[in-house]
């Protein structure tokens, strides 16, 4: 499954009100810091930003934790496995 795919998959889950699991390698731009590999168990997508709001929108995903009821974000590259299917990025 490519990163892509997986993102599509993630959309339709939340439109029905499905949660989601997923692994991404952690990456701040701003601070240049990478804190390793973030699992997430339970989250669903947020309302995507615009390109008003950062430059990195359309690599950008938003989704809310359900564990811990904070909204969070990850960049599609970072992508790494989605309920437990390890991705690739094509």
């Amino acid at each position: 499954m490519t990163v892509y795919e997986a993102i599509k998959s993630m959309r339709e889950l939340t439109k029905k009100g499905q949660p989601f699991s997923f692994k991404f390698m952690s990456y701040s731009i701003e601070r240049q810091e990478c804190h390793g590999i973030v699992e997430v168990s339970n989250a669903r997508l947020r309302k995507r930003n615009t390109t008003a709001n950062t430059k990195y929108a359309d690599i950008l995903e938003d989704y809310l934790d359900l564990d811990t009821n904070m909204p969070k974000r990850f960049y599609h590259p970072a992508l790494m496995e989605f309920n437990g299917l390890k991705l690739t990025l094509r």
